[in-house]
């Protein structure tokens, strides 16, 4: 074999293996659910300690906050492992009956999707925390409304920017 397909060889072998590099983001990845685990547990307590004085429209905004870390941290596995295994390596687990159906399923269009999907269904529910606080005491109406306005128009971005991705995914697959 020449020098040249030689060093050609090594070349592509660290590109291949550079995928590695991805391995201590994901591991980031836990660490950040950890953390998101922590403050979901902090939070829940707080709201069982003041549970008695908590009015309705309290523990409402309690159950969205508490939805809203969940989805969050329901994106961060699917983004883990999907990404994990579509751009490092494939996850050899001894016991199978544990794994999720999905996992190894979703390659990237599919992340991209269910990503969009999940941020706006985040941004949904903060939107609906925020139409919450109309008429609420000490709140200006007119500033409501202009940030509602705005959140509406950023949801609806989200919306159309993951139907087109579809689309596009749809055509591409045609």
């Amino acid at each position: 074999m020449d020098s040249k397909k030689k060093l050609e060889q090594n070349f592509e072998r660290l590109l291949f293996m550079s995928r590695w590099l991805l391995a201590p983001l994901h591991l980031g990845l836990v660490i950040i659910l950890a953390m998101l685990a922590f403050v979901f547990l902090r939070d829940l307590f707080e709201a069982v300690v003041k549970l008695p004085e908590m009015t309705d429209k309290k523990v409402i905004l309690l159950v969205l906050s508490m939805i809203d870390l969940a989805l969050v941290g329901n994106l961060l596995v699917i983004v883990i492992f999907s990404s994990y295994e579509n751009f490092v390596s494939k996850l050899d687990l001894l016991d199978d009956s544990f794994r999720p159906a999905w996992m190894g399923k979703i390659d990237f269009s599919g992340l991209k999707i269910k990503l969009v999907a999940s941020i706006s269904a985040i941004y949904m529910i903060q939107l609906l925390k925020r139409s919450m606080e109309i008429g609420a005491e000490g709140t200006d109406p007119a500033q409501i409304t202009h940030e509602m306005t705005w959140m509406v128009i950023i949801l609806l971005t989200f919306v159309v920017s993951g139907v087109l991705m579809a689309l596009m995914d749809w055509l591409k697959d045609k």
